[in-house]
């Protein structure tokens, strides 16, 4: 076969459990010649025969075809694939893929779909309808990256009755248009169509470069306008194809009419942004960055880790799995170099569950593995039927979670964050959002690989560039701001992602913000200082501030409560929060802060709100003031009061303030240990995550179970519809057959019965089950059970006539072995057949054939003796020969009409037209009713009329030209006369013996008839009456 030559869309329509419902509905929307090609892909048993040719037979008048291999797809036709195949399309002919016999091809619409969409591209439809897992859903990725249609059915009355395919492909963004069943043959019908008005509009070369580009700018402005992207780089040829198929979809016919409706409709907007951002997806997406990341940044994951370590990789985003594959691949490959292999994790996640389903069943088409080397889709993948599975060495690395970035806490301690393609969907406001989020997860020094369309933006103070060109990012150490997750504090833009640290520039903390706080210091104060947030996170520093903050044992930490010294700590935090609280300034006197040479130093601390910079988070000015010279701790409490009692209230003093600061730092050791079991608990959140994860392997293969019987049950249904319709047919043919009919096992039970069968075994309904020796028997056929036994024996019909019962019937009883599905005899069919009409047929014969002997026998009678009486009346041998042969074809004549006639009876009028004509039957004249004359009456009568004829034309009338003869017969009751007159002959007279002609007529109507003959001779000619008894009887 060859492949078309004219372009027409081919719809790849996918279905499963529900949807032989689903189908019908959608059918019944093509109207008319569609221009279309149809090709249905389900989830069949391999080991049952498919009926769903016939069931859509039933929908549709477009020829349904079940496919074969190297069929030519044709338009206005239906092709069914079969069972135990997988169906694949190349260069428009459609090929069989038999499966290798040990397992069965999961993912048929997938496999399709994605091959339909490399070979038809734009004129590639996909239509997922209803059914479980996510089949389809890949496919329709194909062929939306190819610039085909995209269609799933939306909830209606034909369903779908399983929603698991239609919603995960309409979840995954890729769906075009989601309209009820019975809605979708209308919009594919407008599709098509809507070629046809795109050939019609100007390509790019007929469009002046001035028109393109003001078309283009508008385009640009009202994309930009609603996302913040600019696609002015975008190419001009591949955004007016792009533009056209949204124009194809909407059913518009002008490119103005079409910037009219962006104008109006920002969802259509969207749609053409996520068109204009689609590109072929498959593994190792831009080589050249995947490249850059096997060779300088994975290296750097695994150095200095030990077997005990971890390395921990994100990728949000993930959708269908191809970027995760990806990394695990290069990450495996790095391992294998290693000696002591660290434990590696890589979280997928994204929001979209159907797709998340998809990437953790890690099976593609071959048509989405393009991006792989053939070693790595040898070493990493196994063939599975026309699929290809990710390997488990691969698959064991990777755990996939729904997760939003946005609204979910982000993973914490991760190595490398790859988000690729990811961003570009949100506006400025939300990724400055996510960007300090990645920061967050990523330890210090942790890498950040983003897609090439995407970059850091204003966060260059969080992110050190290692690559601008492929994207790839380093976590500063040094800047680590503080951010709140959403599920624990909320989700405002302040509290989550603070606009001061989140959106501070380059250099705002230094040099510019630096000469504004040290102006203000230096107007009112110019002591130490330090500048906080409202959490006491610690943002500029000052110069000698060593006297009053130390760094704490530990962690290194910027927050200024833990670096207080001691004697201060419990004062600052009391007034930062008074501070925070009040946004107004707090100043604490006579504060005595410890140093290290135990001398106790006074001061006076000042807490003041830094002045208002517009958006900025709020930040607090910490001011150390000294109130006096240091003292020595002795002094302090000997010479500061003379009393014994304010000694003793100072020392108590003292004693509370050292039992509150242990309790503090208890408190603190509490938290510390509060961090790490909570540490623990994302370990823990990890294990169940994997845990689930593995649970949903196990809900996959049950719904993959299930979906299976699902399509066996409504196979089944629709056999048992078959198997009632074929019972019924069958209980109408027996009831309305006069046919005997009893089916019996091996055993002679009876099975069936038609009821015609009643009559003769004395059966009802209720001796079904029982064998057919317990009842009684009209029939006198003693030989039943040995006739049975024999066929049983031979495994031949057995034929048997019954003798004639006493209705006087005769019956033909036929035994034929039942045999089943292997041929085997598992019992027979009696059937008695009424053959009494045939029997009576054959008597009737019979008598036939013995009256046929009869008057054979008297004919060679007549004949021997016409041979001899003509042999006596004739002077010469010629002479005889005449009589004889005229007598004979006389005879033969009136045999011919009796023969004519079946032998039953004879018209006289016939009889003597044919034996009249050949002597002229112009001068003749017939008159008489149409009476009928048994066989040997007819015969009789003919040779009678045969020797008149014959005699008149020799010496009556007929020897004269004037001469003529009249015939009148009739009939009256039984009696038949006949009256034989001539006319205008010559004179006759009657002549002294009878000679042979006289004695012949006489002879056939007086003995054979039983009648009488009576002769007259006057002048004009013979005149001769005939009478005998016509009761149709021969006479003997």
């Amino acid at each position: 076969m060859t492949a078309r030559s004219i372009k027409f869309p081919i719809v790849g329509i996918g279905a499963s459990a529900g949807g032989i419902p689903a189908m019908e509905g959608f059918f019944k929307g093509i109207t008319g010649r569609p221009g279309m090609a149809f090709v249905i892909i389900t989830h069949l048993s391999p080991k049952r025969n498919s009926l769903l040719h016939e069931v859509i037979d039933r929908y549709t008048e477009m020829p349904v075809v079940v496919v074969e291999d190297g069929v030519a797809v044709e338009p206005d036709h239906v092709y069914v694939m079969p069972e135990n195949v997988t169906l694949v399309i190349e260069n428009g002919v459609l090929h069989l893929r038999r499966p290798n016999g040990l397992t069965q091809e999961r993912k048929p619409i997938d496999i399709f779909f994605s091959a339909l969409a490399e070979d038809q591209g734009e004129y590639a439809v996909g239509v997922v309808l209803s059914g479980g897992d996510s089949d389809g859903t890949l496919g329709a990725k194909a062929i939306k990256e190819r610039g085909g249609l995209t269609v799933a059915q939306a909830p209606d009355g034909y369903g779908p009755r399983n929603p698991d395919m239609p919603q995960s492909a309409i979840a995954s963004g890729l769906i075009d248009v989601a309209v009820p069943a019975e809605e979708i043959g209308a919009k594919l019908q407008a599709y098509a169509r809507g070629f046809d008005t795109l050939d019609g509009l100007p390509n790019e070369e007929d469009i002046p470069t001035a028109d393109i580009d003001k078309v283009r700018e508008q385009i640009y402005g009202i994309l930009r306008s609603h996302s913040g992207h600019d696609f002015s780089g975008y190419k001009t040829k591949t955004f007016l194809r792009r533009i056209k198929r949204r124009m194809q979809i909407a059913q518009i016919q002008s490119i103005s009419a079409y910037i009219d409706w962006l104008k109006k409709d920002p969802r259509e907007v969207m749609n053409l942004f996520r068109d204009l951002l689609i590109n072929v997806t498959n593994f190792f997406r831009d080589p050249d960055a995947f490249e850059l990341l096997e060779q300088k940044i994975i290296p750097r994951l695994f150095e200095g880790k030990t077997a005990s370590d971890t390395v921990r990789v994100w990728i949000p985003g993930c959708a269908t799995g191809e970027e995760v594959f990806s990394i695990a691949i290069l990450l495996r490959e790095h391992m294998e170099m290693l000696s002591a292999i660290p434990r590696v994790q890589i979280f997928a996640t994204d929001i979209d569950e159907p797709a998340l389903a998809v990437a953790r069943a890690a099976r593609y088409p071959e048509a989405l593995m393009q991006g792989l080397s053939p070693e790595r889709k040898h070493r990493f993948f196994n063939g599975d039927g026309e699929s290809y599975v990710i390997s488990n060495e691969i698959r064991e690395l990777c755990i996939f979670s729904p997760h939003s970035i946005i609204r979910d806490p982000p993973f914490s301690r991760m190595d490398l964050v790859s988000c690729r393609n990811l961003l570009i969907y949100f506006g400025p406001a939300v990724q400055s959002r996510v960007l300090p989020v990645f920061h967050y997860s990523l330890k210090p020094g942790g890498y950040l690989f983003l897609g090439t369309s995407e970059s850091i933006g204003q966060h260059e103070n969080l992110f050190a560039t290692i690559d601008k060109k492929h994207r790839l990012f380093q976590a500063r150490e040094h800047a680590s701001p503080h951010i709140r997750l959403p599920a624990l504090f909320g989700d405002s833009t302040s509290g989550v992602f603070p606009a001061e640290t989140a959106g501070l520039k380059k250099g705002t903390v230094g040099y510019p913000l630096r000469q504004a706080v040290e102006a203000q210091v230096l107007e009112r104060f110019a002591p130490p200082h330090v500048l906080v947030n409202a959490e006491g996170d610690v943002v500029y520093y000052s110069a000698r501030t060593g006297r009053y903050l130390e760094a704490p044992q530990g962690i290194p930490s910027r927050q200024v409560l833990t670096m207080a010294r001691r004697g201060l700590r419990l004062d600052l935090r009391a007034a930062l929060r008074e501070a925070t609280t009040t946004r107004r300034t707090v100043v604490r006197d006579n504060l005595s802060v410890e140093e290290d040479d135990e001398r106790v130093q006074p001061i006076k601390l000042t807490i003041e709100p830094l002045a208002e910079r517009g958006n900025g988070e709020p930040l607090y000015l910490v001011l150390f003031e000294p109130s006096g010279p240091r003292q020595a701790r002795s002094n302090e409490d000997g010479g500061s009061h003379n009393s014994d009692s304010t000694a003793d209230l100072e020392r108590e003093l003292r004693d509370t303030r050292e039992r509150l600061q242990s309790t503090i730092e208890e408190y603190e050791t509490a938290l510390e240990e509060v961090k790490s079991s909570n540490e623990e608990l994302v370990s823990v959140n990890e294990e169940a995550q994997s845990t689930n994860e593995e649970l949903e392997a196990s809900k996959e293969e049950m719904q993959s179970l299930n979906e299976e019987l699902n399509t066996i049950n409504a196979e089944l249904a629709s056999k048992i519809d078959e198997l009632d319709h074929a019972n019924s047919d069958l209980r109408n043919l027996f009831e309305s057959t006069d046919i005997a009919t009893i089916f019996l096992d091996r055993s002679l039970v009876v099975r069936t019965f038609t009821p015609a069968a009643s009559s003769f075994f004395n059966l009802r309904p209720s001796d079904v089950g029982r064998p057919l020796t317990d009842l009684s028997s009209q029939l006198d056929y003693p030989e039943l059970k040995q006739h049975i036994d024999k066929v049983f024996e031979t495994g031949e019909t057995l034929n048997h006539h019954l003798a004639r019962d006493s209705r006087g019937l005769f019956h033909m009883v036929r035994i034929n072995p039942y045999r089943d599905k292997g041929n085997r005899i598992q019992g027979v069919v009696v059937t008695l057949v009424d053959v009494t009409t045939l029997a009576r047929a054959e008597e009737h014969q019979q008598v036939l054939i013995s009256e046929l002997n009869h008057r054979v026998k008297n004919m060679l009678a007549v004949v021997a003796s016409i041979a001899n009486r003509t042999r006596d009346s004739s002077d010469t041998k010629e002479a005889f020969a005449d009589a004889l042969i005229g007598r004979l074809h006389s005879m033969s004549r009136a045999y011919g009409l009796l023969t004519r006639e079946r032998w039953k009876e004879a018209s006289v009028k016939e009889l003597l037209h044919q034996e009249l004509e050949p002597f002229g039957i112009e001068r003749i004249e017939l008159d008489g009713d149409d009476v009928k004359l048994g066989p040997q009456q007819g015969l009789s009568l003919s040779m009678a009329i045969h020797e008149l004829a014959t005699n008149a034309a020799k010496y009556g009338a007929l020897s004269k030209p004037r001469g003529r003869i009249s015939v009148k017969w009739a009939m009256d009751g039984d009696s038949f006369t006949l009256r034989w007159r001539e006319k205008y002959g010559p004179a006759v007279k009657k002549p002294l013996n009878d000679g042979f002609g006289l004695n012949l007529l006489k002879g056939e109507i007086a003995y054979r008839l039983g009648g009488h003959v009576e002769t007259f001779f006057g002048k004009e000619g013979l005149d001769v009456h005939i009478a005998f008894s016509a009761n149709h009887e021969d006479t003997p």
